[in-house]
Formats: C-alpha cells, structure tokens, sequence
C-alpha cells in the first residue's frame, strides 16, 4: 500500500483528494450490500455467535423454501414432459436459473469468510490518501459496476412481472398445456404430490413460488454483480498501479515508491486469486447453463420460423427477455475478465517502458520485480480450465449454434 509520505512526494500535477473516502466507499456499495445482506451472505466479520446463527439460518430457510416448493417440483415436471421439446425448453428457462440461483447463494455462504479480507481491502483503498486522479479512475471502474447492477435489477422486475404479476391476473407468458397445467394457473410449470387447485394449496403454493422467483432473481444479479464490482475494483487499483509505475521519476524517494508499488502489486495479485478461487465453480456451471440455454433458445426460435407456430406476443416478449438476462450476464463475465487481463498486462508494458535507462544500475534492476510478476497475465476461471475472456465466449457461442444445427436436424 503506498504510504501517506510516498503520496506527500507526488508532484504538485497530482492533487492529493479532499473528498470523504468513506462516503465513496457507502455510495458504491449501497445498492449491494443490503441485498447480499438480507440473505446473509454479506462478507462481514459476526459481531456476535447469535448475529452469525441467524444469517446462517437465513440462508437455509431460503435455500429450503426455493428447492422445496420450485426446484423439486419443476424437475419432477420436466421427467412428465420428456420428449416435448417446446414444454422442455419452457421448463429449463425457469428451473435452470432457479437451480444456478441456489448454487450461487450456497458458494458464496461457504467463501464469505474467505471475501473478508478482499472486501476491508476495498474498504482501505477508499479511505485512504489518494490523489484526485487516482480517485476519478476508481470512481470510474465503481460506475460501470453500479450501472451492471442497476441492469441486472432492471430485467429481473421485468421478468418478475411476466412471471408473477401478470398470472394473477389469470394472464400466463409460458407454454401451457393440460400435462404441464391441469388447473389454475402459476408462475412456474410444475408437479405437485397434493391437488395444487384446491384453496388454500394454491394460494400457498402461488405465494412460494412468487417469493422463490423473486429472491431467486436478486441472489442471481446479486452475487454477479458483487464479483464485479471486486473485479472492477481492482482492474481501477491496477490502473492507478500503472499510472505510478509511468511516473515513478516524479517521487522523491525512488526506492520507497518503487517498493510500495511492488507491495500493491502482491496484494492486488493475491485478491484476483482469492476472487478466482470463491467464484470460478459459479462461472463453469453459469457456462455449462448458459450453452444448454443458448442452444435451445436459438432451436426455437428457428422452428418458429420455419414451422410459423403461433406464439403470443406476450410469450415472446417474456422469452426474449430471458434470454437477454442470460445473455447479457454471461457476457458480463467475459468482459470482466477481459478487462482484467487488460489492466494486468497494462502493468507489465508500464515497466517495459519505463524510462530505465535513466536510472541507476540497482535502481533498474528493481524494476525486474514488478516485470516478474507482470509476467504472466492473471485472470478468471471457469472452474480453473477455461479463461472468462471475449474469446471463450465467442467460442461458446459457436459451440452452442452447432448444435443448434444438431438440434434442427433431428
């Protein structure tokens, strides 16, 4: 971390901030934190033994109520509905997301210790001295989270409304058939062990249904947008690590600041790691979920077009929506890793073209760590075997229409 002196030597050029780091630091985390926080996933230290009971309980009431009375019941819907295609891929759009959602909520309740550490290093980074430059680069990187999650949110209240709203009206977005929906209508196709038309089972089992979607939703742009706004976060410290590096010649103290720099970069290594290793499960399963839905999407959109089966603008606006939401989430994950990859290999042309032929011969020689480092470009995982960057995903993409091809030839 480079220390209060170190900033004390910068040149006039780079102003030292005046402005409240803990209000920065309350303004970027505030449309986040108190969702992860309702679902105790939240990395905060416990207060107490009965605080941390209770956000552990929160998080298996709400894991139970949505496997029990959604995700249970919408696979056992879809073993009835095997070989129907369009009933298959009008129950997939919703159990899979309900099934990533649960995984998600789980992984990030076993790694919230883990996050700690990464999330008070956020937390020092905003409070401490800073330049004004150096605080417009972070606030930058802090905006392109903010307005990902204020996105996310957007496509999940309008999913929310096709799905839940509207049936209470007697008004459906799905695929409806006798097999699928006997009876009154739901937000979800399922199967029952008990007669879900009889009140009041159905109006219990509307209202579970409705809560499952709706937290089901939050915890899935939630957590995607938390790991972004940590990416985000520290692809801004890399960038203000390069900015340093460029001018390392305007401190006073070479040595010192060259030696803060190294420390910054260890630690900024060492939080990509931690981030990897908590979300690189959810990334290769989001991948696997994202390639089944892609296929099956583009299947039906092709057999709607060549066959001209009638579907109701409410159901393809509902459809389009849903793949939209998968589509931009898992296009998110490729660009933040890509982003990443960027600002690291950012550092590594910084030192490479320092101006080190001006230095002593020691002085020079220190730059070899940071080059060290540098060397090889850090990055997201999917599960540690394929990097998050725009080139996984097009390769995912041309993997999905090949078997759409399959699919349409059958």
């Amino acid at each position: 971390m480079i220390s209060e002196e170190v900033n004390s030597a910068v040149t006039t050029d780079m102003i030292i901030s005046t402005h409240s780091g803990y209000k920065d630091y309350n303004w970027v985390i505030k449309l986040n934190r108190p969702c992860l926080r309702l679902f105790g996933v939240w990395p905060e230290p416990s207060k107490t033994p009965r605080k941390k009971l209770m956000m552990d309980a929160r998080v298996i009431i709400i894991s139970n109520i949505i496997i029990w009375s959604s995700i249970i019941p919408t696979l056992h819907s879809f073993i009835r509905i095997w070989g129907n295609i369009t009933s298959m891929i009008d129950n997939l759009q919703y159990s899979l997301p309900l099934l990533i959602s649960i995984i998600k909520l789980v992984l990030l309740w076993q790694k919230k210790q883990v996050l700690i550490p990464v999330l008070q290093m956020v937390k020092e980074d905003w409070i401490k001295s800073k330049s004004e430059n150096e605080r417009v680069v972070m606030l930058r990187q802090a905006r392109k989270a903010r307005l990902i999650m204020i996105w996310g949110y957007f496509i999940m209240l309008v999913s929310f409304i096709c799905i839940v709203i509207l049936p209470t009206f007697n008004i459906s977005m799905r695929y409806m058939t006798n097999i699928t929906d006997p009876g009154k209508v739901l937000p979800l196709q399922t199967y029952y062990i008990y007669n879900v038309n009889d009140s009041p089972f159905y109006e219990t089992t509307f209202i579970l249904q409705g809560f499952s979607l709706m937290t089901a939703g939050a915890i899935y742009t939630g957590t995607d947008s938390f790991m972004g706004y940590l990416v985000f976060h520290v692809c801004g410290q890399l960038e203000n690590l390069k900015t340093r590096i460029l001018n390392l010649d305007k401190f006073s103290h070479f040595e010192e600041a060259l030696s803060s720099s190294v420390q910054d970069h260890k630690r900024l290594i060492r939080s990509i790691k931690i981030i990897d290793n908590t979300f690189n499960l959810m990334l290769l399963g989001l991948l696997v979920y994202f390639g089944i839905l892609f296929a099956l999407f583009g299947f039906l959109f092709i057999t709607i077009m060549r066959q001209g089966s009638n579907l109701s603008i409410g159901r393809l606006i509902c459809i389009l929506t849903t793949f939209i939401n998968t589509f931009t989430h898992m296009c998110l994950y490729c660009v933040v890793g890509e982003f990443l990859v960027v600002q690291c290999d950012g550092i590594y042309e910084a030192t490479y073209h320092y101006k080190w032929y001006n230095l002593k011969p020691k002085q020079a020689r220190n730059l070899l760590v940071i080059m060290m480092l540098a060397n090889k470009p850090l990055h997201l995982t999917a599960g540690k075997l394929f990097p998050m960057t725009m080139a996984t995903f097009c390769n995912l993409l041309k993997t999905s229409g090949g078997y759409i091809s399959v699919l349409v030839a059958q």
